[in-house]
């Protein structure tokens, strides 16, 4: 006999599916809850990005600016004072006296930046150079190989090369001579040296050398003190060259010569860069300023006769230079 108080649970059909039906509702609220929140976080992403991408290289700029201008900054004037009073009052022998430093100094911080400076030989002053030539370019040439090397093992900022003198201070008439007979060829105040057969011109100096238009050119080297010395005949009419054959920049090149009291720098200082171009002299030092010649020109000083014939008879009618 069953028990009378066994109860009998009909579901209808209709409630089982409002049951599903929500289920499924709720299912997709959330999965459209979550699409949007991706969609969200996707976006925001994306703009953070590209905030960030647009504002980097602003940032990038200004600071580099910022590096450029404290790095081109110049050279302050009590420091400049300081270099030249500590350099003249060594004990050196062969040091440069205030007096010779001092339009030197002067000559780079009027330079505009970057300076190109080149030094023939290897001095008591070389450091002094490449410090105030600041920000700038300052290259060194010397007769002494070993020294060239020893300088820039002991100073890595020193930028030096070694160059094979042939001349001799003895032979510098006759080397005048042969250069005023070729003025036309291979010794022409308007070249490319690095191409050149001229006996004085220097032309084995690594090649960019002589694609540098350079601003300031000290000759205080190689030796010329005594017949057999090298002489400073070559570096006098390499300087000529150089600044006459200037591409770009200011059109214009000082040209300093020491030990200007010998013969041989004032003689080879009338020839190739001129007694019209001479600035200031003193004892000891000649400030030349030249100007940069078309192709086309063949003499080195404007009050020397035009050269019209490449035969020696002819040219050696020129007159040597200017007094």
């Amino acid at each position: 006999m069953k028990n009378s108080n066994t109860k009998l649970i009909l579901l209808h059909p209709y409630i089982q599916k409002q049951g599903s039906s929500n289920r499924l509702w709720l299912l997709s609220f959330m999965s459209l809850f979550t699409l949007a929140f991706l969609l969200t976080i996707t976006y925001t992403s994306g703009l953070y990005a590209y905030s960030t991408k647009t504002a980097t290289p602003t940032a990038n700029v200004a600071a580099a600016s910022a590096t450029i201008t404290a790095t081109n900054a110049p050279m302050p004037t009590t420091v400049i004072n300081t270099l030249l009073h500590y350099a003249s009052k060594s004990n050196d022998t062969f040091k440069m006296s205030y007096a010779e430093i001092k339009p030197i100094s002067d000559v780079l911080r009027k330079c505009s930046s970057p300076c190109n400076l080149l030094v023939f030989g290897l001095t008591h002053e070389t450091l002094l150079w490449k410090a105030l030539n600041h920000n700038g370019r300052t290259v060194f040439i010397d007769e002494n190989r070993y020294y060239a090397a020893y300088m820039e093992e002991k100073h890595p900022e020193i930028d030096a090369y070694d160059v094979q003198y042939t001349t001799k201070t003895r032979e510098m008439s006759e080397l005048i001579k042969v250069a005023k007979e070729q003025i036309r060829n291979e010794c022409r105040p308007v070249q490319n040296l690095l191409f050149s057969e001229c006996k004085l011109g220097i032309n084995d100096l690594p090649n960019h050398v002589y694609e540098v238009d350079w601003d300031v050119i000290l000759i205080d080297g190689p030796r010329g003190d005594w017949p057999d010395s090298p002489g400073r005949i070559s570096p006098i009419f390499t300087s000529g060259v150089l600044a006459r054959s200037k591409k770009g920049g200011s059109g214009k090149t000082h040209v300093f010569v020491h030990d200007f009291r010998r013969d041989v720098e004032r003689v080879c200082g009338d020839e190739f860069l001129c007694r019209e171009n001479l600035v200031e002299e003193s004892e000891t030092l000649g400030h030349y300023v030249l100007e940069r010649m078309e192709e086309t020109s063949f003499q080195f000083c404007r009050n020397n006769r035009p050269v019209t014939s490449s035969s020696p008879a002819e040219n050696n009618s020129s007159s040597a230079s200017s007094t």
